[in-house]
């Protein structure tokens, strides 16, 4: 049986702004990135997320950032390994408050923007990123991109690991992702986007930005809550997954 996860990041509003529409999203995906309060999020929102997630059967996750509310999470920042690593345990013991209120818990970690991107080659931002989770606890899944320093560290301190791919992202041919500022980094054609999950999900490869094919083999195909049109984009490729003979199911 084919399966795969999907994960959307959510709760990324703060006071009366909103970004993504939680509630629509929380019908499609299985998986939720809550927003901590560092990139986007506030106690309320965050409190408010995870209700819906629980009442939903959807899977809470905590997404992690630099502390950046003003860029998004999505500034280059050089933050100490050791406030790093207690700034991720706060931002999950954060959300756990609201996810247990919930009757639910925080089941895994995915960092957000800039670090995410970060954490795919710098060693020690990588590490700290781990001792937060760690801090946390020792048994929570590590949401990241294959290949990346994050996922190889997190599998020696012994946390549990979940590659991710991207179907709406473009790829550099070292499976990397394409910085946002080039041309072509984000993939806005509905139809590619859906053929690109199924891809994803059924061979484990795509189309990189250079036209080679690349493998990317990941549990979890993130669908990205901030883009126009996002419900029913998602709506379209989890249909789309469906049909393609691919069961949707959280992996946590």
């Amino acid at each position: 049986m084919i399966s795969i996860d999907l994960n959307a990041d959510l709760g990324e509003g703060f006071g009366r702004w909103r970004l993504t529409d939680d509630e629509q999203l929380l019908s499609v995906v299985t998986s939720a990135n809550v927003a901590c309060g560092f990139h986007a999020g506030d106690a309320a929102t965050m409190r408010r997320v995870c209700e819906l997630a629980a009442a939903r059967g959807v899977t809470i996750g905590a997404q992690v950032s630099y502390r950046d509310l003003a860029g998004f999470g999505r500034r280059a920042m050089d933050v100490p390994p050791a406030e790093l690593a207690a700034e991720v345990a706060y931002q999950i013991g954060a959300l756990e408050v609201f996810a247990r209120a919930a009757g639910a818990r925080v089941a895994y970690v995915k960092p957000h923007g800039a670090l995410y991107n970060r954490v795919v080659h710098d060693e020690e931002q990588a590490a700290a990123v781990v001792d937060g989770v760690l801090l946390a606890s020792a048994s929570l899944p590590v949401l990241g991109l294959p290949g990346s320093r994050l996922l190889a560290l997190a599998r020696t301190a012994g946390l549990p690991t979940v590659a991710e791919a991207f179907a709406d992202r473009a790829y550099t041919d070292e499976g990397r992702l394409v910085p946002r500022g080039r041309e072509g980094a984000v993939v806005s054609d509905p139809e590619t986007v859906m053929q690109r999950s199924v891809e994803l999900a059924r061979s484990g490869a795509v189309t990189a930005h250079s036209g080679t094919r690349i493998a990317v083999r990941a549990r979890s195909l993130c669908l990205h809550g901030d883009t126009p049109g996002a419900v029913e984009l998602a709506r379209r490729v989890r249909t789309r997954l469906t049909e393609a003979g691919v069961t949707v199911t959280a992996f946590a």
